[in-house]
């Protein structure tokens, strides 16, 4: 029965470390999610990216989750592979710091964590003030797991079954090794089960030795998440997580045989204690990316030759894709027709995107290549719809039903909005560019500053409103119209400030007044349009009222629990 109860809260503890760390990383990318492309895709310099995938380890308390966004910017040409691989090699060294933090004894500041995280969460309505609560309670929650991972060892510590165990890992270094990378996988959690291992290092459940071979195994086992949550990605993309998973495993093998031939024939003293084990893990990580960092233009060449491109089927594969998949002559059945809207509305999406991601760079270019394919690009989009319209309309209601009918209909309805927000595009934001070239005028630092982070929080909306469409998911749609509110908070105080650097005599904010505000209230009216997706979702579901959402108490653990974390 000892074994049955400690399994249990075994099993609760590490669920709990595993929920909480999920909390955090939800929480920041939140509030700051739409930030990170342009923090990544900016960096040409090694040093500095590996310092920026530092800060985003950190940060996301995540090296995978580093990996996997770096994984999709290259798979976008928005990021080169050298720099990508100082990205990731960077974010595996700043998830050993968060492990260095987490790892002091910090259980006097949980009750003070949870007060004012709950408070921020429960009580505010702003989006970043409610997120910071999110993350406050998330580190209180990390802290409360690891007491209750000390906890659970305390009964068994000194029976027969542990010790056993424990020496077996201090003797077969290789077989804790490879416990250790199948536990980092299975979490899925570098930083979680690193913070098991320290603690029970710490509370002499485990020797130092057992303990180092596991984290090693752990180093290597977490290299694997990002290469098997990357498997259907582009080859462009896959070929950053598999170099450092060479470059990570090999380091990791090299240093578990060196490290226990040292400990084992006397060279040096056997240390103690969980701290000795996490600073052995700041090491192997800075180690590898010291050794690492210089090689990484070099490796690119052999990476594109192990990892080659299938250039040919790509190229017939899009050669054989239907410019639409709507073919009136043939709907199907309703389940057929319904997927069939949806991905010509996924279509549409992607070209809307298209439109609107652009839109600063104009403004600043004036290019007038660029404008036309921007406007060009409308053309497509209406050809959208007049399809869809066209499907719809042939769609015969009596053999489809009222439910499946009413779908399509809201699915015309929503490529009206897409239409509507790409004419938003190519009509007003086209046309303000080409003003601001015709003028030579340039927004004041604060303003730029403040459409580019509203235009950042849109292309994450439109991201969002894709995954909506395609899982009808209803935390989703609660999330993307509490975003549409955060959009249109986000505007209204971009106008007052601009009115006060207006007051306040700005140049800049002068030559530049009537666009600045323009380009506010396009944005506001493209980002409405692209959020329209959530209403019938949140209509289905009793959660939208003629003029608002219903207040409920948040989900909180449930929108984390579900992995809600566009």
């Amino acid at each position: 029965m000892a074994i049955v109860s400690f399994l249990i809260q075994l099993a609760g503890a590490t669920m709990l470390l595993l929920f909480a760390v999920r909390m955090v990383r939800t929480g920041i990318e939140r509030s700051y999610g739409a930030s990170f492309q342009r923090v990544m895709t900016g960096q040409q310099n090694y040093v500095q990216a590996s310092g920026v995938g530092i800060a985003m380890a950190v940060v996301l308390q995540s090296s995978a989750a580093v990996a996997l966004l770096t994984s999709g910017f290259a798979a976008s040409g928005l990021l080169s592979f050298p720099v990508g691989l100082a990205i990731v090699l960077g974010g595996d060294l700043g998830s050993a710091l968060v492990i260095q933090i987490l790892s002091f004894r910090m259980d006097w500041l949980v009750p003070l964590l949870l007060a004012v995280g709950g408070y921020l969460f429960v009580k505010t309505e702003a989006k970043k003030a409610r997120q910071l609560g999110r993350i406050l309670m998330g580190i209180a929650f990390i802290l409360i797991s690891l007491r209750f991972l000390r906890e659970a060892m305390d009964p068994i510590r000194d029976s027969a079954f542990l010790p056993a165990v424990a020496d077996y890992l201090a003797r077969d270094y290789i077989t804790a090794f490879l416990v250790g990378g199948a536990l980092a996988f299975v979490m899925h959690s570098s930083v979680a089960a690193i913070l098991m291992c320290v603690t029970l290092v710490q509370i002499g459940a485990i020797p130092f030795e057992a303990g180092l071979s596991l984290v090693l195994g752990a180093n290597f086992g977490s290299a694997f998440i990002p290469v098997w949550l990357s498997r259907g990605m582009e080859m462009p993309a896959r070929r950053i997580p598999y170099t450092n998973l060479v470059l990570r495993g090999t380091w990791a093998i090299v240093v578990l045989f060196a490290c226990n031939f040292a400990l084992r024939s006397g060279l040096v003293d056997t240390p103690g204690g969980g701290q000795m084990l996490v600073s052995a893990h700041l090491a192997f990580n800075a180690s590898l990316l010291l050794l690492a960092l210089p090689i990484c233009g070099r490796l690119q060449p052999l990476a594109e030759r192990l990892l080659p491109e299938q250039q040919t089927s790509v190229d017939l594969a899009q050669q054989a894709r239907p410019a639409s998949a709507l073919d009136p002559r043939n709907i199907g059945s309703p389940s057929q027709a319904v997927s069939s809207l949806k991905r010509e509305l996924l279509r549409m999406c992607d070209l809307v995107e298209g439109m609107f991601r652009p839109a600063l760079e104009l403004y600043r270019s004036g290019d007038k290549d660029q404008i036309r394919a921007v406007r060009a690009m409308d053309g497509d989009v209406n050809e959208c719809l007049s399809g869809i319209r066209a499907f719809v309309a042939t769609i015969p209601t009596d053999s489809f039903g009222k439910k499946n009918a009413k779908l399509a209909r809201d699915m015309m309805e929503y490529a009206i909005r897409l239409e509507t927000a790409g004419d938003v595009v190519a009509k007003r934001l086209t046309q303000l560019a080409d003003e601001m070239r015709k003028k030579g005028a340039t927004f004041s630092k604060e303003g730029w500053s403040e459409l580019v982070q509203m235009h950042e929080s849109i292309l994450a909306n439109v991201k969002l409103a894709s995954n909506v469409l395609i899982s009808d998911d209803l935390e989703s749609a609660r999330l993307l119209s509490l975003e549409k509110s955060e959009i249109k908070r986000a505007e209204r105080d971009s106008r007052k400030r601009h009115l006060r650097r207006l007051q306040h005599g700005t140049t800049e904010s002068f030559e530049t007044s009537d666009i600045h505000l323009e380009t506010l209230r396009a944005f506001r009216e493209f980002n409405s349009h692209i959020s329209a997706v959530a209403y019938p979702i949140l209509y289905r579901h009793g959660q939208l009222l003629e003029t608002r959402l219903i207040e409920e108490l948040p989900q909180m653990a449930d929108e984390d629990l579900n992995g809600a974390d566009n």
